[in-house]
């Protein structure tokens, strides 16, 4: 990285504050990114799901390497700190996943999610997972590492184990990991554990129907990620508009207008 890049990096890792946690909005397109910045949103992030389904593809399933780098570049004019979803990496191989992280640590990111959930629904074996986190700390030192697990997500019968959680997420940051994602992780006793157990920022994604940004504030979380939830409120209004007008009924009137949706790529 640059030291210009390695500055902005360590910006973004400042805004990891528990108590004043950073509101991190992901986006798909040059578009969403865009108005989120327009919106005064210090950083953003990327959501694999919605760049991955705007291109055709699935999620999860290690197809939009090219997709996410592109869509990197073209992030990387807008005036924000951005992170970048890379799914597992796009690969086993440590070296392949750190020429990743250089791939868009080099086109303007300051930091990447690495997940440990793999296509087939298992967890990587964590002592791969930790090789990964060093072959990209190695590589690419300044870059900020969010070390996701989602053992909460792909919990068994007997549900998610937060001593498991627990135990990844340690391993994580001793690999040289800067933060740690626990998505799914939704009820205060979980987060209060995981917070007091590990040595770095805890990031959660926001469950509407679960969580409050005040109270994950008060619990000590230090970065909040609305995931995919923008990209799927995005398809609602679509089909919610598309199926009003064809019901003769009104549309909401609030929607910006072509010169406003226009501006934003002439502004940036």
């Amino acid at each position: 990285m640059t030291a210009d890049a390695a500055e902005a990096a360590e910006v973004f890792r400042s805004l990891h504050r528990p108590g004043e946690p950073l509101l991190l909005p992901n986006a798909w397109d040059y578009a969403s990114a865009a108005a989120l910045v327009e919106a005064g949103f210090a950083a953003i992030g990327t959501t694999s799901l919605g760049v991955a389904a705007a291109h055709g593809l699935t999620d999860g399933q290690g197809t939009a390497r090219a997709e996410t780098v592109a869509l990197t570049h073209r992030l990387s004019r807008l005036p924000t700190l951005l992170t970048v979803d890379i799914e597992g990496g796009f690969s086993d191989d440590p070296d392949e996943v750190a020429q990743l992280a250089y791939e868009v640590a080099a086109a303007g990111a300051v930091g990447v999610n690495l997940e440990d959930g793999r296509p087939d629904g298992s967890l990587g074996p964590l002592d791969r997972q930790q090789e990964l986190i060093r072959a990209i700390r190695s590589r690419v030192p300044g870059l900020f590492v969010n070390a996701r697990t989602d053992t909460h997500w792909l919990a068994g019968p007997d549900g998610p184990s937060v001593s498991e959680t627990i135990t990844r997420i340690q391993a994580y940051v001793e690999a040289g990991a800067q933060g740690v994602f626990v998505p799914g992780l939704a009820d205060d006793g979980s987060i209060r554990t995981v917070v007091s157990n590990v040595d770095a920022p805890l990031n959660v994604l926001f469950l509407p129907a679960r969580h409050d940004v005040r109270r994950l504030a008060d619990l000590g979380v230090a970065r909040i990620s609305y995931g995919s939830l923008l990209f799927r409120a995005a398809l609602h209004t679509t089909v919610t508009t598309a199926l009003a007008v064809a019901k003769g009924e009104p549309v909401p009137g609030d929607i910006p207008s072509y010169a406003e949706a226009n501006s934003l790529t002439i502004r940036y």
